[in-house]
C-alpha cells in the first residue's frame, strides 16, 4: 500500500505539472492525490465495492481539497482537479471502448456501464463535498474570531429572509 502511495503522489504531481499548477503548491497538490487514492484502497478493503470506494474517496478528496484551499489561500482547483486524477476510471474508458471496436458487445455493455457508475460516483462525491458550507473551512477565521463567523452567519440569513418577503 506505502507503493501504491507513492505512485499516486508522483502521478498527481506529474498530472499537476502538465495542469500548470505553481511549484510550491505541487506538494499539495501531489499529497490530495495520494490521500484519495489511500482512501479508496481503504474503502476497498473494507469490503464497499468500486462505486462505493469512488464515491467516498472523491468526497473525502473534496473535503481536502477546500481544506487545503483554505490553509493556502489557493483556489480548490489546484487542489482538486489534480487530485481527482488517480480515481479517474481511465482503464474502464479504454476496455469497453476495445471492447467496442472488437464487436464484444457483451463485454462493452459491462465494462461501459460500470464506468459510467464510477463517473457518476465520482461527480456525486465532489457535489457532496461541495454542499458543506465554506465558513467551515475558514480555520484562520475562526482562530482569530469565533464570533465573527457567528455575526456574519447571522446577518446572512437575516438578509436572506428580508429578500423573501
Amino acid at each position: 500500500m506505502t507503493m501504491q502511495f507513492l505512485l499516486a503522489a508522483a502521478a498527481t504531481a506529474s498530472f499537476a505539472t502538465l495542469f500548470c499548477v505553481p511549484k510550491d503548491q505541487l506538494f499539495f497538490s501531489a499529497l490530495c492525490g495520494a490521500l484519495g487514492w489511500g482512501s479508496y484502497l481503504i474503502f476497498t478493503r473494507l469490503g464497499t465495492g468500486t462505486v462505493t470506494s469512488s464515491l467516498a474517496a472523491s468526497f473525502f478528496l473534496t473535503i481536502l481539497a477546500r481544506l487545503f484551499a483554505a490553509l493556502r489561500k489557493n483556489p480548490v482547483t489546484l487542489y482538486l482537479v489534480a487530485g481527482i486524477f488517480t480515481l479517474v476510471p481511465g482503464s474502464g474508458i479504454y476496455y469497453a471502448s476495445y471492447y467496442f471496436i472488437m464487436n464484444e458487445m457483451d463485454f462493452f455493455a459491462k465494462k461501459g456501464m460500470e464506468t459510467f457508475k464510477i463517473a457518476g460516483a465520482i461527480s456525486l462525491g465532489i457535489l457532496f463535498g461541495f454542499s458543506i458550507p465554506q465558513r467551515l473551512f475558514q480555520i484562520n477565521q475562526i482562530r482569530k474570531n469565533p464570533s465573527k463567523i457567528k455575526a456574519s452567519s447571522s446577518a446572512e440569513s437575516s438578509a436572506s429572509s428580508d429578500r423573501r418577503s
